[in-house]
This record gives structure tokens, sequence and C-alpha cells, in this order.
């Protein structure tokens, strides 16, 4: 269940004794995350391995999205740093799907929600999204259902 809790906290340990300071500073981020989603309102106290990938997924995308603006900003140095933690976080998430498999995954459930057109794109995202979760960035799978779609 909190697989990927306890793995985080041997390897915080692992980096602290290492010295390596990026891979720490991102390690502490990720169970900060943790801990707030396992004490948060509503919450069962169990952080289930599924909301821990989507955190990580969030926290990734957020280095990725800050380095960005770094680079915009002229600021290498600590779009360099974000870049590094992202990752860092990456290492703990599934293996992303290419693009090939990504668009074979779709056809299927394009054929399986029996989806004929552009019309149809919320039945297939709502499906796609279900399966593909944490194997595809969703912003990719929906220009990918819209391609196909409107073929």
């Amino acid at each position: 269940m909190e697989k990927l809790f306890e793995q985080i906290s041997n390897d915080i340990k692992t980096a602290m004794l290492a010295r390596e300071k990026v891979a720490l500073e991102a390690l502490r981020g990720i169970k900060k995350e943790f801990l707030e989603a396992k004490t948060a309102k509503g919450s069962d106290g169990i952080l289930h391995d599924e909301q821990a990938v989507k955190i990580m997924q969030k926290m990734a995308k957020q280095r990725r999205e800050t380095a960005q603006i770094y680079t915009e900003q002229n600021r290498p140095e600590l779009a360099e740093k974000e870049l590094a933690e992202a990752a860092v976080i990456e290492q703990y998430l599934p293996k992303q799907m290419t693009d090939t498999e990504l668009e074979a995954a779709l056809i299927e459930i394009i054929a399986q929600t029996g989806a004929a057109g552009p019309q149809d794109m919320g039945k297939v995202m709502g499906a796609a999204t279900r399966q593909l979760a944490g194997k595809a960035d969703g912003r990719m799978i929906s220009e990918k259902v819209k391609s196909l779609l409107s073929r």
C-alpha cells in the first residue's frame, strides 16, 4: 500500500549520507506532500500508491514549468536546479508511454467506446484518462484523441 512512501523515506536517509543536496531537497519535498495528503481532511490516513503517483506527477510538472519560466527570464542556474529536482522525482514515476504505444492504446479505447468522431471526445477522454493514468500526460492524450477522432 504505502510502498512509495517507505521508499522515499529510505532514500532520504541514503541521500543524506551521500550528501546529495538536490536529491535530498526533492525527496523531502515529496515526503512533505505525501504527509499532507495522508493527514488531509477526508483522508483515511493511508497514502495509496496511486495517490502518491498523482502527487509526484504534479510535482514533476510544476518543476518543469518553473524551469521553463526561469529559462525565459534568463536564469539558467535556477532552471537547472528545478530540472534536476524534476529528474529525481521522475525516477519514482511509472515509465511514460512512447508516442506509438499511446496511439495504439487510444485506437483500442476508441474502438471499445464506439466513438465515431470529434463529438465523442468526452467519452474517449474519460476512458483514456482512467486507463492511462500515470502512463501518459493528459495533454498528450487529449491531442492524440483529437487527431485520431478527426480522421
